[in-house]
């Protein structure tokens, strides 16, 4: 385990020194080049700063005014048919919404059922199954100027229920 852990602390400085050696060998002005893209990253943060905004402006609405809880009752009898725990659904809501709120309710539930009991561990497999699809697609997209996102937006949804479909059958499985 101790082996481990000095890998993990060496990593980060070990690839910049690797970029710096392999920079310096190129006769690169490994400096300048730092800079250059810090000023590009500065430009794109810029460009999706008011796409950020608005995703989190939205997520805390929705968490705060209940429609949340409301969206668990109105499907409440479908999770029951499928046999998904209610418990889940909060974070099954809002993970392809917002990476934070998901963490937040992840944590929650795991603090509230505990780390090894099946709605932890499957919150725990959906969090790391899923991605934060609106977030990304609202990143990307805004980034690059794409507008028509129809067709990426019904595929990514489609691979986060999957995702959380196959959490909740793979820890029915193995519980």
């Amino acid at each position: 385990m101790n082996v481990i852990n000095y890998f993990s602390a060496a990593a980060m400085p070990l690839v910049i020194l690797t970029i710096i050696i392999y920079g310096v060998k190129e006769k690169n002005k490994v400096y300048d080049t730092f800079v250059e893209g810090a000023k590009e990253g500065i430009g794109i943060v810029v460009n999706i700063f008011p796409t950020l905004i608005g995703i989190f402006i939205a997520v805390g609405a929705l968490r705060a005014s209940g429609i949340i809880d409301l969206i668990i009752n109105i499907i409440k009898p479908a999770i029951n048919l499928l046999k998904i725990p209610a418990e889940i659904m909060p974070l099954a809501l809002l993970r392809p919404i917002s990476g934070s709120a998901s963490m937040a309710v992840a944590t929650d539930i795991i603090s509230n059922y505990g780390v090894d009991s099946k709605i932890g561990l499957i919150a725990s497999t959906i969090m790391g199954s899923t991605e934060t699809t609106l977030y990304t697609i609202a990143l990307y997209t805004s980034v690059v100027g794409i507008k028509k996102i129809r067709f990426v937006l019904i595929a990514a949804l489609i691979g986060d229920i999957m995702g959380m479909l196959a959490s909740v059958i793979i820890w029915k499985i193995l519980s």
